[in-house]
């Protein structure tokens, strides 16, 4: 080899090996950014109520109960989330595409219809799920500010996704995120406390959320309570082994309050089939893996369900929105003691316009 060549190759060599040890810095400094930001909120911490309006809530008194996860504003019909796998009936195999919203008008103009969904239900109480405060992925539209400025509501909000910037993934990053549960209320507050769900202690745990359930306490005139929780369950769990654990969790929860004879009611999204819904809606899909059972046999002991079968309330997000095409399931709705009467429960139909989630509202009475 010529003297020329060798010294060629030399700098080539050189150059390629300064790169790759510049690419392996870059992705070392960002692993230790990501891991070096991630924490985990305490449990049992106590959360602010803003509002002190309206009285405290009666027995036999017919009251309205909404719950709505409304996907940060993202989920229009033409969105797909890049977490998000599935398989249609003739085999195929899908998966999401994108990180974020598909753009600034995009997310302005789902947050708005969810808005106005909310609004014009006009609910005593409404459960609120991936609410976003400031992230990457919905635009920086504070959406948490905008539901708090509904008029006529006490609000709460329990943090449960607070991640560093995630370059993944890496053709649409889904950026920093600070989001989480909103419970707004017509009635005085008494006090409200966050519940740090188990979560997956894998990598995975850097992806999904901070799992957790607000619960918001009203006090009765005969010293009972009435405990108002908002759940987000697990999604990306497979086995189902995580969600196993919060259910066990809640149902802790669930037993001490029954203890004090409270009136408990959980509404949220429960990432489970709660109404036997898996083959009801027309889909040219197959169920997806995420799709556990939920049922009353679940529950702690003086506990039902509380689920409405008139519409689905979640559709697949691996492909975009087709009614009859994407696998549609209800997952959202309510888990209520024995001493609340469901008096009318529904689910809303917006044929996922605004969200991939569809809002489930519920009528009840304290007996």
């Amino acid at each position: 080899m010529k003297p020329k060549t060798k010294r060629i190759l030399k700098i080539t060599l050189a150059a390629v090996a300064g790169l790759l040890a510049a690419v392996i810095l870059a992705v070392g400094s960002y692993v230790l950014y990501v891991v070096g930001q991630y924490s985990r909120i305490p449990d049992n911490t106590a959360l602010e109520v803003v509002g002190e309006i309206g009285g405290g809530v009666e027995r036999d008194r017919q009251y309205s109960i909404l719950t709505y996860n409304i996907g940060f504003g993202a989920y229009g019909p033409d969105y797909s989330f890049f977490m998000d796998t599935g398989v249609m009936k003739d085999g195929r195999k899908t998966q999401g595409k994108y990180g974020k919203g598909l753009s600034y008008e995009s997310v302005r103009k789902n947050t708005d219809g969810s808005l106005n969904a909310v609004e014009k239900q006009d609910a005593d109480f409404v459960l609120l799920q991936e609410v976003d405060e400031k992230a990457d992925r919905s635009y920086k539209i504070n959406q948490l500010a905008e539901f708090r400025a509904l008029q006529g509501y006490n609000s709460v909000y329990a943090c449960n996704f607070h991640s560093a910037y995630l370059f993944y993934p890496f053709n649409d990053p889904h950026g920093a995120s600070n989001a989480g549960l909103v419970t707004l209320s017509k009635y005085k507050i008494n006090s409200a406390l966050r519940r740090s769900y188990p979560i997956s202690t894998g990598f995975s745990k850097f992806l999904d959320l901070d799992r957790a359930f607000s619960a918001c306490r009203y006090d009765l005139e005969d010293g009972k309570q009435l405990v108002l929780v908002n759940s987000h369950m697990s999604a990306y769990d497979k086995g189902g082994t995580i969600r196993a654990e919060q259910l066990a969790f809640l149902n802790e929860f669930l037993k001490e309050e029954k203890t004090k004879d409270n009136y408990v009611i959980v509404g949220g999204d429960f990432n489970h089939d709660i109404a036997d819904s898996a083959e009801l809606f027309e889909s040219q899909q197959k169920r997806p893996e995420w799709v556990y059972d939920l049922t009353d046999e679940d529950l702690t002991e003086g506990y039902k369900i509380a689920a409405a079968t008139n519409a689905p309330t979640c559709r697949g997000a691996d492909i975009p929105y087709e009614k009859g095409v994407d696998y549609t399931v209800v997952i959202d709705g309510f888990i209520v003691s024995d001493n609340v009467e469901v008096t009318g429960i529904e689910n809303i139909d917006l044929d996922f316009a605004y969200s991939d989630h569809n809002p489930a509202r519920m009528t009840f009475k304290l007996k």
